[in-house]
């Protein structure tokens, strides 16, 4: 956030004012000074002039040098991030950036909180001052969705998140397709108490594995009432994994290799052999998976793909264009050693 040391000039010395220093200045929104800026005509004189005026005053200078090439293209790819340093996003951010420069585009990565609306904002004008042709959203948490339609982005757009409401599947659809092959797999080896540790609520992928896991399990007659919720972390399958196991679960679907990490962890201490008395499935194929102890079935996420696919669609499909009608293939299912068939005794 910027503050002002006073209203007629930048917030802090030596450094360039803000869309926001000038919002602040003028007393309006960050969306009417990039209204001035695009020279949009719904807006005001008055409020136009009070806008002017604030720039400057803070001696406003807007970052559209790009657009005066003769070309009049910047070849800059945005990526919105609210990520926070997990395997799973940051692994989408490196295939946007490669499928990026492949097409002969550099990218630039914008930060923000995923929960505050106000913090996307800023992102995507920090997007739009450095003259983004088009914007890649690698954002999980489903607020943000809402907060890009607050903003009134103004650029085009796609994000690499699942949507399942309304019917509507983005590029990574497949997420639910993973998660019931993860389910199907721990069924067809003869388990029928399967859990789930699911990820946080507000997260997009979490609610797709969370849907896909009670979707299989359903398809199977089987009971989905076995779920447990964590952030991610070791510690937190680590933590989560009493309240599957009093369950009498023999089989557990986590919604991520770390969470499943920890849930290996907690079987250890509990005095569970695993694949003997428990089978753990992970997502995602993190590079540690293959050497946990045992090492950890689990699904494969295609990132490269969905760079691509992502970076396709902003530069060539057009907007509003319909999904495919066949539904994804499922990522591949990796079986390593932390499955096997029910055991004899359940627990």
């Amino acid at each position: 956030m910027t503050t002002m040391a006073g209203e007629g000039r930048a917030a802090q010395p030596g450094r360039a004012a803000s869309v926001f220093d000038v919002a602040k200045a003028a007393g309006v929104s960050h969306q009417t000074v990039s209204r001035v800026l695009n020279d949009h005509p719904n807006v005001r004189t008055e409020t136009r002039q009070k806008v002017l005026d604030a720039m400057e005053r803070l001696a406003y200078r807007p970052n559209f040098a790009a657009r005066t090439l003769s070309s009049s293209r910047s070849r800059i790819i945005g990526i919105l991030s609210t990520a926070n340093g997990e395997y799973g996003p940051a692994s989408t951010i490196a295939a946007v950036e490669a499928a990026s420069r492949a097409k002969g585009y550099s990218v630039t990565i914008a930060n923000a909180d995923g929960h505050s609306k106000e913090s996307v904002a800023e992102a995507i004008e920090v997007l739009r001052n450095v003259a983004a042709e088009g914007i890649v959203v690698v954002a999980p948490q489903a607020g943000v969705l809402e907060a890009l339609e607050a903003a009134a982005v103004g650029i085009p757009h796609v994000t690499t998140q699942t949507l399942v409401r309304h019917g509507e599947q983005d590029l990574a659809a497949e997420q639910v397709a993973g998660a019931r092959a993860a389910v199907a797999h721990l069924a067809e080896l003869g388990h029928r108490r399967i859990g789930h540790l699911a990820g946080p609520g507000d997260w997009i992928d979490a609610r797709s594995r969370l849907e896909g896991f009670r979707a299989e399990m359903a398809a199977r007659g089987l009971d989905a009432d076995a779920v447990a919720h964590g952030d991610w972390s070791a510690a937190a399958g680590y933590a989560a994994a009493p309240e599957l196991l009093d369950r009498g679960v023999t089989a557990v679907f986590s919604a991520n290799d770390q969470m499943a990490l920890g849930m290996l962890h907690a079987a250890f201490d509990a005095g569970l052999d695993v694949p003997r008395d428990l089978s753990v499935v992970g997502f995602d194929d993190a590079p540690e998976s293959a050497h946990y102890r045992p090492p950890l079935t689990t699904v494969r996420q295609r990132f490269d793909e969905v760079g691509r696919l992502a970076v396709a669609r902003l530069l060539g499909e057009p907007e509003g264009s319909a999904p495919p009608a066949a539904p994804p293939a499922p990522p591949p299912l990796l079986v390593r050693g932390s499955t096997a068939p029910r055991p004899a005794v359940e627990h």
